[in-house]
């Protein structure tokens, strides 16, 4: 009888160890994928098993600002390449048409429109709107990805370069929104996409008007979506990507209106763009995509935000440090200056 006791404590002990040392193993396996993960996890768990942009997508219209470059740009050829009908819009005239004619390769002309529009000329967005709604009979997505960066001090910053961003990234992208939605509720169906970014979730050193406006961009959209609540049909989606390989960058506003220098390594554009194509495939309401330190950054200030000011501090000052030793403030978070 003690024997068998001895026996069944044993087994007791090895089951429990088992247990442990395999939560062990897959608390080390979860830890290793988030190190090199580049969205959030929900987004990732989408990629691989939920529904495909190449089915979800094919034969919808799709509106995209800010089409000529970046994000924007990149997205026209993925949704060209998946069947898409697409409205491709930014001032630049021949920008567009050198995008469109690279769609064409997978579109046939009429499935692609080039609809010039500034987001500072609010006053012509209502006419933009009834021209995209006429030529193709309905908008099923709007992807406001339109809009400029900011690098500088705000000491060193005039308030005209604070006003130019929220005219642009908020303003204008509220006035395409605001002629496209009454299209979309007489519809009951459509889906409403914003590009804002990782500041527009926490706040980061010389991007202060530029987070600013993309704070009031995810506030108006989350608060649209409780608006919206009779209309089941109608979805919003939020995209927040850390530095990307974009011309946002390259036209960032700085003290006075300039341009600031080349960007450095940063995510590719192509894996962006793919991974919210899957987000608004599958109607996920807010999307975190990017490379370490900034994904684990969006973590910290959603589940821990008193640790998130401590390493925000910390990686703030090296942020300013490097800019203005002439560093890319982006990718030298963890790159001390130079001293002489």
């Amino acid at each position: 009888l003690l024997l068998k006791l001895l026996l069944s404590r044993s087994m007791d002990c090895c089951v429990a160890t088992l247990l442990c040392l395999g939560t062990a193993l897959y608390l080390l396996v979860q830890v290793i994928r988030f190190i090199f993960a580049d969205a959030d996890l929900t987004l990732l768990w989408l990629v691989a098993f939920g529904k495909r942009p190449e089915s979800t997508l094919r034969g919808k219209v799709v509106w995209i600002t800010g089409a000529s470059s970046g994000i924007g740009e990149e997205l026209a050829y993925q949704l060209a390449s998946l069947g898409a009908r697409l409205i491709i819009s930014a001032p630049r005239v021949g920008a567009l048409q050198k995008v469109k004619n690279r769609c064409l390769g997978n579109l046939k002309e009429g499935d692609i429109l080039v609809l010039p529009l500034d987001l500072l000329e609010r006053d012509t967005h209502a006419a933009k709107t009834g021209v995209a709604i006429q030529h193709f009979g309905n908008i099923d997505i709007l992807i406001n990805n339109g809009g400029r960066s900011q690098r500088s001090l705000f000491q060193d910053t005039n308030l005209e370069v604070i006003q130019a961003l929220m005219d642009i990234n908020y303003l204008g992208t509220v006035s395409v929104t605001k002629h496209v939605l009454p299209h979309m509720m007489q519809r009951g169906t459509g889906a409403l996409v914003a590009v804002s970014s990782v500041v527009g979730l926490a706040g980061a050193p010389l991007v202060t008007g530029y987070s600013a406006s993309k704070h009031a961009q995810r506030g108006f959209f989350n608060s649209l979506r409780t608006e919206l609540a009779d209309y089941p049909g109608i979805t919003i989606s939020t995209v927040c990507p850390g530095p990307v390989q974009s011309a946002i960058v390259q036209n960032a506003l700085t003290e006075e209106l300039g341009q600031v220098r080349d960007q450095s390594h940063k995510m590719a554009t192509s894996r962006c763009v793919r991974l919210m194509l899957v987000g608004i495939a599958n109607q996920v309401k807010e999307m975190w995509i990017g490379q370490q330190p900034f994904l684990l950054m969006s973590y910290l200030w959603q589940y821990t935000p008193t640790w998130a000011w401590s390493v925000t501090g910390m990686l703030g000052k090296r942020r300013v440090e490097n800019f203005k030793a002439g560093l890319d403030a982006d990718s030298s978070y963890f790159t001390k200056p130079k001293t002489s």
